[in-house]
This record gives C-alpha cells, structure tokens and sequence, in this order.
C-alpha cells in the first residue's frame, strides 16, 4: 500500500511517515495543499491522511478534499485535526472525507484506520487468500504454510499483496515501484528483482512468474 501524509508541522508528519514506513508502506509527504494536490494527481495513492489545519491560505483541509474530489480522486481520506466538534467532524465528511482521527493520537490506531479504509476501497472484499498450501491474510498481515507463518518482511508482504491480490495481472516494475515503495526510491536499483528473488526461496519458485519484457505476476488458479 502507498499513502500520502499530508500534515505541514514537521514534529507530525515525519514521526507519522516513519511509522508508516517501518511497518512496510510506502509513504509520501506533502506539507501544504498545493503540493499535496500534485501528489494525489500523480501516483494512485490506497488512502491519504489530510490535516485539517493546514498553513493559513486559499485551501484548506477540508477544501482541499472537496477539490480532489471534484477532479476526480477517489482515495479514501482520513482526517487528522485538533478539532473535535462535531460540526467539523459533519463537514469533513460532507466534503468528501471517510475517517477522523482527533489529536493527539496513537500511531498504532492510524496505521489500523488506513488498513481499513484501504481494504474498503478495494474491489475484492475476501480478507484471505488460499493458494496450494500457502494463506494469505490481509488483516493479519501474513503469510501461512500449513498453519505456520512465514517469515517475511514487512516489504516482501506489501510486494506479495499487490501481486496476489489480483492473480493473473502482469505488474510491470514501474508499478510495482509505485504500489510499494515511495517517492524517495532510486528507480534505477535492483530492488524489485532482489525482493522476488526473496520471496520465491522463502514461498516457492513459482509463486511469482516473470513474464519475460513485461513484468510479474502471481500464477492464477492452484
């Protein structure tokens, strides 16, 4: 999954992205309206997280959800405002919002609350998949053989949930980049390759196929 943290104090938005970051996402992070705007009109972002007070000026929090969403953003939102009223909670959502979190908050509960309105916007409901004798669940964040879970990072599991969640798909590498890692990637390294390589000894050789000049995909049926 890749999110947009859009906050502009600092002390906020950089623990937060680490956060994000340490449990496997990928994170990008605006600090004001405009530049987050360019953002979620340039990568397909599974949920952003917009700051309600955002620096004094034309757009604010809530009108910058209003302007995505007219333009045609469709990523689940998740406020994260000092203001708990519940006028203001009606009129994020009216806008176009999907979720408040009120400040001061728990890292662990908006990593919950993104996992959430990401799996919601999903077009595949299931929470699990089974494939041979391996299970993957999405909630738990794990991967199972016979019962037992696999070790795998919290990167080579964000790369095996793109995959697997749409069997068959062929992800070229430039997507795969996108869906999980973030903008302060070198697109030029061997990452890619390097975490198939990881899952296949760890999984099974064919867990993912390479389709040669395309990219990879995870195999359909068993």
């Amino acid at each position: 999954m890749r999110f947009l943290v859009i906050e502009d104090e600092p002390d906020i938005r950089r623990p937060l992205s680490a956060s994000l970051r340490e449990a496997g996402y990928a994170v990008d992070e605006a600090g004001s309206a405009e530049e987050a705007e360019a953002l979620a009109r340039s990568f397909p972002y599974d949920a952003l997280m917009v700051d309600v007070g955002l620096p004094e000026g034309p757009v604010s929090g809530f009108d910058l959800v209003r302007r995505l969403r007219a333009g045609g953003i469709i990523a689940p939102v998740l406020y994260l405002t000092a203001r708990d009223a519940v006028e203001d909670r009606i009129e994020g959502l009216d806008a176009g919002g999907d979720d408040y979190l009120v400040k001061p908050f728990h890292l662990g509960e908006v990593q919950a609350r993104l996992r959430a309105l990401a799996r919601r916007s999903r077009a595949e409901v299931q929470s699990s998949l089974v494939w041979r004798d391996l299970k993957f669940d999405w909630t738990a964040r794990a991967v199972y053989r016979k019962g037992e879970r696999m070790a795998l990072t919290a990167k080579e599991f964000s790369l095996i949930e793109v995959l697997s969640s749409h069997p068959g798909r062929v992800y070229t590498r430039e997507e795969l980049i996108d869906r999980v890692w973030d903008g302060r990637f070198d697109a030029e390294s061997n990452v890619v390759e390097t975490y198939v390589r990881n899952l296949r000894r760890k999984l099974g050789d064919d867990v993912v196929k390479t389709m040669r000049g395309l990219g990879y995909s995870f195999p359909e049926g068993d």
